[in-house]
């Protein structure tokens, strides 16, 4: 990123584990404001704990995590709260409420969080249906929608607000290629259009080729990041054999076939 932009999300030295196992350790990296930043790598190398962490829906072992200068490891509730009413977050499974229409759904957070009219709250609904083009859906229950429908609805739901990062757990997973295209250009307009800043967990090369302006990569035995950069870059230039075959969808060991 150019050295005038500003750093949203700063996090240093940060350990992260389950029962006394270590996951992360020593993580540290920063993402800028405007930018599609996506955290990769193989299954099992922390990248869901990490955006576990970066949320503060759990602490560190160790090291800090700041989020618009707020230090979140240290920060009481209240100021969690406020600063998470900023931040949209989309998880794998949508997690759209199975009873309540999908406009109780975007709407429940406008309701809980804001003092705005009904009517003023309906026509917000309304736009940000439209903007991930389900216009007219309002009264449909998740169960009556498909898969990229659902995820598309749980992106309404977490842009309700307006928040300028949005985080996304495998935006993409269980889609079929034209419909996770769609769930990209969409991310994209998202970002260009309304300066979201996008912080991205996914394993889907193609979405990152598509969308990411930078990444880094985690490694499960290295504990934290092995690359870090702009995903054509690495794909051509790494000189790290894990991160060559990640990018190059390439299995360990295996010879390159000959021409």
């Amino acid at each position: 990123m150019a050295p005038e932009a500003e750093a949203l999300i700063t996090i240093e030295g940060l350990a992260a584990g389950y029962d006394g196992e270590a996951i992360l350790e020593n993580v540290s990296f920063s993402i800028y404001k405007g930018e599609v930043f996506v955290i990769l790598g193989e299954s099992g190398c922390g990248k869901s704990t990490l955006l576990k962490q970066v949320l503060g829906l759990y602490k560190p072992a160790a090291g800090s995590v700041r989020i618009k200068g707020v230090d979140i490891v240290g920060a009481d509730e209240a100021e969690l709260t406020r600063l998470r009413l900023n931040l949209g977050m989309l998880f794998q499974s949508g997690a759209l409420f199975g009873s309540m229409t999908l406009f109780e759904n975007v709407a429940l957070a406008l309701v809980e969080h804001t003092d705005l009219p009904v009517s003023v709250i309906k026509d917000i609904v309304k736009m940000k249906l439209a903007l991930v083009n389900l216009a007219g859906f309002d009264n449909h229950l998740p169960a009556e929608l498909s898969g990229g429908m659902k995820k598309r609805a749980a992106i309404a739901r977490a842009m309700a607000l307006d928040p300028e990062i949005l985080f996304l757990d495998e935006p993409s997973a269980g889609l079929d290629p034209i419909t996770s295209a769609e769930i990209d250009n969409l991310m994209r307009s998202i970002n260009k259009g309304m300066g979201t800043t996008l912080v991205m967990v996914t394993q889907e090369l193609e979405s990152v080729f598509s969308i990411a302006d930078r990444c880094i990569m985690l490694d499960k035995q290295a504990r934290g990041i092995i690359a870090e950069g702009e995903p054509g870059y690495l794909k051509e230039h790494s000189t790290d054999e894990r991160v060559i075959n990640f990018f190059n969808r390439r299995v360990p060991g295996a010879k390159k076939a000959e021409g």
